[in-house]
Order: C-alpha cells, then structure tokens, then sequence
C-alpha cells in the first residue's frame, strides 16, 4: 500500500465517524480504544493496523475497504483509428461507456442519398471546417465552435459543406440518451 493510501485511512475514519455523530469518546469506548489513540489514528500520527481497525470498522459498521482508498486506473483511452465511408474516425472514449464520443474527420461532401437512421442522439461540436448536416427536410452549414444535438432516428448525413476537410467531435448515446451540457452560471 502506498504512503498516500496510509495517509488516507485517519481522514477518512474520522469522517465515517462524523457521518454517525460519534464523538472521539464514543467511538473509542465502544471499540475498547482509549479516545487520544483514536484522535493520532484520525489525524495521522499512530499508523494503522488491523488490531486497531477492525473494532473501529465494526462499531462504525463499515469495511475496511472503505478506509483504503482504491487504486485509480489509468484514465487514458486507447484510440483507436478507422476510415469508413471515407470519414476518419478516432475514438476518443472507452469502449464500454455508455456514450460514445468521436474526433471524426470528414473530406467529401454529404450526400442526400446517404441519409441513415439509427437509435440514440448524437451531440456534435464543429472543431474546424464547415459541415453540412442533412436532418430530415433541412439543409444546415454549421461553422467552427457550433454545436448541434439530434435524434437519430431522424433521417440524416454528415459531410464537408464545401469539399473541405471538416473536423467534429461527437458523442453518441446509444439508448436514446441526450447528451446534457451545463454551463456554471458566471
């Protein structure tokens, strides 16, 4: 276990302890530790051990898995690159997320006759270029920093507005979920 794993376990028994309004007195007496032992435990100058933990975790009625804090995978998604249909598509999420998010890169126009449906909302942000985007019985020319959000089971297709490289990023989800996006109120 890493020293800054060690360090966590007082701040973190000292909160589940709050969290069930347990003074240090209580607590220590219910566990058969006297309360100064419990407070250098808390703040990080008694180091843990099972002999100590496993009272406290029982009275507080917790694991100890909740003391240690788990290890943080690696955040990084390994992209993956394809071409279809002559777009270039980068996946910029994990697999298994429940959306889906792109860097897709398209060189040719968009084509009427290409319009698909399919479950789910797509999100886009127009990175450079200019997009034309085919959604039902509309035309639109999205510029650089638009955004746009759509049903999919709308017919639509995506493409260059001017034969132009066109980048975006998307984000799918699969289930029909829209995409929510939240700006902090200044």
């Amino acid at each position: 276990m890493s020293d800054s794993a060690l360090e966590q376990i007082g701040p973190r028994l000292r909160a589940a302890r709050r969290k069930q309004n347990l003074t240090l007195d209580e607590l220590a007496t219910r566990a058969g530790l006297s309360a100064s032992t419990l407070s250098r435990l808390e703040s990080g100058k008694r180091q843990a051990n099972l002999e100590l933990l496993l009272p406290l975790t029982r009275e507080l009625r917790i694991g100890i898995d909740e003391l240690i804090p788990s290890a943080v995978p690696d955040p990084r998604v390994r992209q993956s690159r394809m071409t279809r249909h002559g777009v270039e598509i980068i996946r910029l999420s994990p697999r298994d997320s429940p959306n889906h998010t792109f860097r897709m890169i398209f060189r040719r126009r968009a084509d009427p006759s290409n319009l698909r449906t399919h479950e789910g909302y797509d999100w886009l942000y127009v990175m450079s270029g200019r997009l034309r985007l085919l959604l039902g019985d509309q035309e639109l020319t999205l510029e650089p920093g638009e955004a746009a959000e759509f049903d999919t089971q709308v017919p639509h297709a995506m493409g260059s507005a001017d034969g132009a490289a066109v980048e975006i990023i998307s984000i799918f989800g699969h289930a029909g979920e829209r995409i929510h996006t939240r700006a902090k109120a200044g």
